[in-house]
């Protein structure tokens, strides 16, 4: 299918958690990254067309998913909300800032889309009862967005993984152990169970950033 080019970022514990426990905002977690990760995280959302989180990323954090620490244009956000439940006093509806697309389904309520649209967000039906990323790509894609940076949550980040529609994958890493079995790691989902299964990676780059180490993988089994 067509297609934005995507790349997963996230900050990640040395054990791959992406908050303190599960409902916490990832924001307390991000506190540890010095301005140089920051800066990085940004030139990649400066560099992008689109840029993807979560409902429940939105719901938690409140992000505003603009560029801050480096010089460029602010992405599209594009948020995933299968019943249009985005608050709608979100950081993401202040569409002076930048442009929102609300993703969501034939049974979201209707007065809540019309209420997302009254906030002059984009909203687009990509599905029934949850969002199908087979629909929502190439309409997003036919839109003008050829590359989207996604943010997370676990729950987003198993959906293009088990898809096998994810290019590449940049992490910085916090020198932290979160530990905790429930706590959200970088991917959710139910997992791919069998070996023959995972999604292969190869490390492309490494440094350090500041304090943090980055590495840079790319999927090498795409199909």
């Amino acid at each position: 299918m067509e297609r934005p080019y995507v790349i997963i970022v996230s900050e990640v514990s040395v054990d791959g958690k992406l908050t303190l426990y599960r409902g916490a905002s990832s924001k307390e977690l991000m506190s540890l990254m010095d301005e140089e990760a920051y800066k990085y995280l940004h030139e990649i959302r400066a560099k992008v067309d689109g840029i993807m989180v979560g409902c429940e990323t939105v719901r938690t954090d409140n992000p505003s998913l603009t560029v801050r620490y480096a010089k460029g244009k602010n992405p599209v956000r594009i948020i995933p909300c299968s019943t249009a439940n985005v608050p709608l006093d979100s950081n993401v509806l202040n569409v002076q800032e930048a442009p929102t697309i609300i993703a969501t389904t034939e049974r979201a309520p209707k007065e809540r889309i019309e209420k997302i649209k009254e906030k002059g967000a984009e909203v687009i039906i990509a599905g029934d009862e949850l969002v199908d990323f087979d629909i929502l790509l190439p309409q997003i894609f036919k839109r003008g967005i050829k590359s989207l940076m996604v943010e997370g949550g676990a729950s987003i980040n198993w959906e293009f993984v088990r898809r096998r529609i994810v290019d590449e994958i940049r992490l910085i890493h916090l020198p932290v152990i979160v530990g905790g079995e429930n706590v959200p790691t970088l991917v959710g989902g139910e997992g791919f169970k069998k070996l023959k299964n995972l999604l292969h990676l190869r490390l492309r780059s490494h440094f350090i950033r500041g304090k943090q180490l980055i590495t840079e993988w790319e999927v090498i089994n795409k199909s």
